[in-house]
């Protein structure tokens, strides 16, 4: 069976094409050049030129063809211009999903066909089953610390039927273990850390020099409404924001609220950031039909927070309520929410 398997250049994506390639697959490597390699513009530790060029030191390596698609384009639209237009709404994108599954994997999977490949593999920590009544499932990885099932939250079951994850059962040691015995020279490359596209950390100044007109001033607030100081713009915040709002205050004082219209931004105490609910959009329920009344889950609201125990329904038009046992600190507008049964992907959506 020919698979083709998304090379990012690093050592998981490279152990998968390996272990595919041992087991007998007929493996085609692909890697996506998401920006101009020209040098004009800085990218950070992750696609850049140097990964491409791993990643076909690895093929090689395994003896499997590589071949480089140029995504600059798609890149710039689905992922970048999105994190551009969240940001200027004054909501916080995670532009590693729609990168992940909106582009990557979706993009992936036409190309494979065209190819003669039936499905796509990808070094994604994730795994994939299917259920006896036949609807595949997206589980979390083996290790907990390397989950990425987060991010892959919006992948239909047309996807998952074809999707392969042969890290997914692995271990973060383990795959540099074998990366190691295999002789790849990636085993001890480090993990991206940042977003690619601004490795500096400067989100604020990123998006200001895509959309000039978001850098206008607004006031900051208490949650009277009293007027404590004044910004440059509301892409300078985040939900849950303790660091560089710029006014003074006897008490440490928190983003609670972001209005992109009025400009204004309400601070207040790290209790008032709590909240009990939540209602998300475009909401992508994996595992089971849309419910339409409550049903028990783990509900995850950040990458690195634990899913916490709450009830889910579905209000149709791809929408979803979410209500937590316990009040979540920081629920914030532009992230994701994904639901769990134990470690299978309910569902998830954005974050309203």
């Amino acid at each position: 069976m020919r698979i083709v398997v998304a090379m990012s250049g690093g050592v998981d994506s490279s152990v998968a094409a390996a272990l595919l390639a041992g087991q007998g697959a007929d493996v085609v490597g692909l890697s996506m050049q998401l920006y101009d390699q020209s040098g004009e513009q800085a990218f950070g530790s992750c696609c850049t030129l140097d990964d491409l060029h791993d990643a076909r030191r690895v093929a090689d390596a395994i003896g499997i063809p590589h071949y480089i698609l140029n995504f600059e384009q798609q890149f710039q639209e689905t992922v970048v211009s999105n994190f551009v237009r969240e940001y200027v709404a004054g909501r916080t994108p995670l532009p590693c999903a729609h990168c992940n599954s909106e582009l990557k994997f979706a993009t992936l999977l036409d190309r494979a066909r065209g190819l003669g490949a039936e499905q796509v593999a990808t070094g994604h920590y994730a795994r994939v089953d299917q259920a006896p009544d036949g609807r595949w499932l997206l589980k979390r990885s083996v290790d907990p610390a390397k989950d990425q099932s987060y991010f892959l939250f919006s992948l239909t079951q047309d996807q998952l039927a074809r999707a392969v994850f042969p890290v997914g059962a692995l271990s973060k040691v383990a795959v540099r273990a074998e990366a190691t015995r295999l002789g790849l020279g990636v085993a001890d490359k480090p993990d991206s850390q940042e977003i690619c596209f601004v490795p500096d950390g400067d989100y604020a100044s990123f998006v200001a020099a895509q959309a000039p007109a978001v850098a206008r001033a607004g006031a900051i607030v208490d949650q009277r409404g009293d007027v404590l100081g004044s910004h440059g713009g509301v892409h300078r915040f985040t939900v849950g924001q303790r660091k560089g709002l710029g006014v003074s205050s006897s008490a440490p004082l928190y983003v609670l609220k972001i209005e992109a219209e009025t400009g204004r931004i309400t601070v207040g105490s790290r209790n008032a950031l709590d909240e009990t609910a939540l209602t998300a959009s475009r909401v992508n329920w994996v595992s089971i039909d849309a419910p339409p009344g409550w049903i028990r889950v783990a509900a995850q609201i950040r990458h690195r927070h634990r899913a916490a125990t709450a009830r889910v329904r579905s209000l149709g038009d791809g929408r979803a309520e979410c209500v937590f046992d316990e009040p979540q600190s920081a629920i914030t507008p532009g992230q994701a929410v994904v639901f769990y049964d134990d470690d299978v992907v309910i569902g998830g959506g954005w974050i309203d």
